[in-house]
């Protein structure tokens, strides 16, 4: 993945949406990253996947809920951290 400086970024904008395009570009601030540039399709890419995982687990939970596999609020809350 091609890394840039917040800086640079800023000074060649256009060169860095095209880039984005190539692949995914890193800025990073004082050395530190602080964002990453997709190109529109990958994000598009990203968010069909992201929903197709949430509907994974929504069907998952369902079906342990129909078999009567149920835990608590306190219980999930846990789990979580």
């Amino acid at each position: 993945m091609k890394t840039v400086a917040s800086t640079e970024a800023k000074s060649n904008f256009g060169a860095l949406l095209d880039s984005a395009q190539r692949g995914p570009v890193t800025i990073e601030k004082k050395g530190r990253p602080v964002a990453v540039i997709i190109s529109y399709e990958d994000y598009q890419q990203h968010e069909i996947l992201k929903l197709e995982s949430l509907r994974n687990d929504l069907m998952a939970g369902i079906r342990q809920a129909d078999k009567g596999k149920l835990i608590d609020g306190e219980q999930a809350f846990h789990d979580l951290i």
